[in-house]
């Protein structure tokens, strides 16, 4: 199983990134996925979940509002869209997969994680 998040970066606050994270190795359809963050001397956070159907979407409350996640099962690939970004956004994102319908919001309940893909918002 292998999870590669892409597409984080520089941004200045205010702006928008969209993080990808493709998934090979398992059925994807049938895992639900999670979003995590963790900053610099903070624990790992979570972001945002959705499960398997996308009929059940989680976020946490500082990213309601102006984060959404979403995905294509097609494309084996969940995809995290942040707008009004902050320099509080700052963080390495990680994707993670749970073989199951629900979209936990603990971190310990999902089997299999990506590498991270760094955001630094500027102010």
């Amino acid at each position: 199983v292998q999870l590669q998040a892409s597409g984080g970066g520089l941004v200045q606050t205010g702006g928008s990134l969209r993080l990808s994270c493709l998934a090979s190795g398992l059925s994807f359809r049938n895992f639900a996925m999670g979003w995590f963050r963790q900053s610099l001397g903070r624990e790992r956070e979570f972001v945002g979940s959705i499960s398997w159907s996308g009929g059940s979407i989680y976020y946490a409350d500082s990213v309601k509002g102006r984060f959404t996640i979403t995905r294509d099962n097609l494309k084996s690939t969940a995809y995290l869209s942040m707008n009004s970004l902050r320099p509080d956004d700052t963080a390495v994102y990680y994707c993670a997969a749970h073989q199951g319908d629900y979209a936990y919001t603990e971190a310990l309940s999902y089997e299999h994680w990506g590498q991270g893909t760094l955001v630094t918002v500027s102010s």
